[in-house]
């Protein structure tokens, strides 16, 4: 049976860390807290788990502070939650079941990270496969018969355990000042971290995140004319009543492959014009004629429930035919029963 060490950074965790802990800390062989900061009873809460409690000076840089906790690790792997995440029984009793029959050249397991709606700011589908557990000292071994190689792609498996991650709190404007702060410090962020910054922006930021993101993805558009950046700048654009920009990015995006976001912005534009005719084509286009790059919502029930009430509206205007008038009610309730049936899927 392989041996685990779990490494957990916390800061003001009080309301959920002793759940987290409850429902791991009997299957790890160290308990390892790196603290980074917290000014409630979260290292009092620690304490009654582990004696392993470090301080680590935060630096808005959440990897610094996983490496030095991983640092400090001993045994065979690594478990890394977060305080805000637990596993009930049934996923406790998979954990156990890996423990005892993980074969040691698997370098990572994924477990599936599961977020409940209200609190989910980048999640497309109901479980997405993070890795969660990794060999703490990796061994190298050289593969293929002739011309010999080194093999450097881990080993990589896909488990059944379900994790359930139930914050207390939001967390997205922590993160977009951190994704503001890196901007301002490396006028560069990765592809992986730009695509995140759009999808958490997208999908919950409100008006002053975006006119605090215009800079970047400005930028970033500039160098890569990516459909993420179009997005938000069309966003951005419609906020500000800037036409003229809002345009030259819908049009430029509608010449490569246009995407779900860029139709919906396109509805909404119409919509805010009390054109709700040229609005439904829009909306409807999100929905069924594209797909989405940033929030899948966009093109369920998000499009759908726009698409419905242009149809209401149309069907309630004064001049509307009343034979035309019940067909749209009648296609505005339908579009309403597809948007409430609507689910994220379980994975992509």
């Amino acid at each position: 049976m392989i041996t685990i060490s779990l490494c957990m950074i916390v800061k003001n965790e009080e309301p959920v860390l002793a759940r987290c802990l409850d429902s791991v800390a009997s299957m790890m062989d160290e308990i390892i807290i790196v603290d980074t900061g917290s000014t409630d009873r979260t290292k009092e809460i620690a304490a009654q788990y582990t004696s392993r409690i470090y301080d680590f000076t935060w630096c808005d840089d959440f990897s610094a502070a996983r490496n030095y906790a991983f640092s400090l690790a001993t045994m065979d792997y690594i478990y890394c939650p977060d305080a805000d995440e637990y596993l009930d029984l049934e996923n406790q009793r998979r954990f156990l079941r890996l423990k005892g029959a993980l074969l040691p050249e698997i370098e990572i397991v994924q477990m599936n990270y599961i977020t409940p709606p209200d609190f989910n700011t980048v999640q497309n589908c109901k479980k997405e496969p993070r890795p969660k557990l990794f060999k703490r000292l990796r061994t190298f071994s050289w593969v293929d018969p002739v011309h010999e190689t080194i093999r450097t792609d881990p080993v990589i498996y896909d488990s059944d355990i379900d994790i359930l991650h139930r914050p207390h709190v939001m967390h997205a404007k922590r993160d977009f000042a951190m994704f503001e702060k890196a901007f301002r410090e490396n006028r560069v962020l990765s592809e992986k971290i730009t695509r995140m910054y759009a999808r958490e922006l997208y999908k919950c930021g409100d008006e002053e995140d975006f006119l605090r993101a215009t800079d970047y993805f400005s930028l970033h558009y500039e160098a890569h004319a990516d459909a993420e950046s179009a997005c938000i700048l069309a966003h951005a654009a419609r906020i500000q009543n800037s036409v003229d920009d809002f345009f030259s990015i819908c049009l430029k995006d509608m010449c490569s492959s246009s995407c779900s976001e860029i139709c919906y912005e396109l509805g909404q534009y119409y919509r805010e014009r009390q054109n709700p005719q040229e609005a439904s084509l829009w909306f409807y286009n999100a929905a069924f004629e594209t797909q989405p790059v940033l929030d899948i919502e966009i093109s369920g029930k998000k499009a759908l429930l726009q698409l419905a009430e242009c149809y209401r509206t149309l069907a309630e205007n004064e001049l509307c035919d009343p034979c035309s008038a019940g067909d749209l009610l009648s296609r505005a309730s339908e579009y309403e029963q597809q948007a409430q049936a609507w689910e994220l899927p379980e994975e992509l």
